[in-house]
């Protein structure tokens, strides 16, 4: 016999109107999304070391920190953050909320970026459309910002 998972409503989210929506949704990940991977790999590959993951030292917890450079990277999300470059498509119900929770998801993005300006570190951010689009570009980007050749 198939368990069905039950789901714990918080207010985070709204209720789904499809139950395939909210299996969907809860499979999302915060942390070690495909294109984090993907750019940890290049990095990688490019002989691009000395990073740390999900570092809580500083504020915000970066995606990538490179410590002794003080630079933080940040992979976001097309849909979550609101990418400026492929500008991804409203979620067509629940729009009030979906709306509240995109301007939260900026704000807080924009609040972390100043907290690490504060200390005197440096961000960068890479969305996802640019990381599978052009990986080695973002690649570049880290290794220009390094002062890599």
């Amino acid at each position: 016999m198939t368990k069905i998972k039950e789901y714990i409503r918080d207010g985070r989210a709204p209720i789904p109107v499809n139950e395939a929506t909210s299996r969907i949704m809860s499979s999302i990940k915060a942390k070690n999304t495909s294109p984090e991977l993907k750019l940890r790999k290049a990095l990688w590959y490019n002989g691009i070391k000395g990073y740390r993951i999900h570092w809580k030292k500083v504020p915000g917890s970066p995606d990538i920190v490179f410590p002794r450079y003080q630079l933080a990277i940040f992979v976001h999300g097309c849909f979550w953050h609101r990418c400026p470059f492929c500008n991804p498509p409203m979620p067509k119900t629940h729009l009030e909320f979906w709306i509240r929770k995109f301007d939260k998801n900026i704000k807080r993005d924009k609040f972390k970026n100043k907290q690490l300006a504060k200390i005197g570190w440096k961000t960068l951010t890479l969305w996802e459309c640019q990381i599978n689009n052009n990986c080695q570009s973002s690649v570049n980007k880290i290794k220009n910002r390094l002062k890599i050749k």
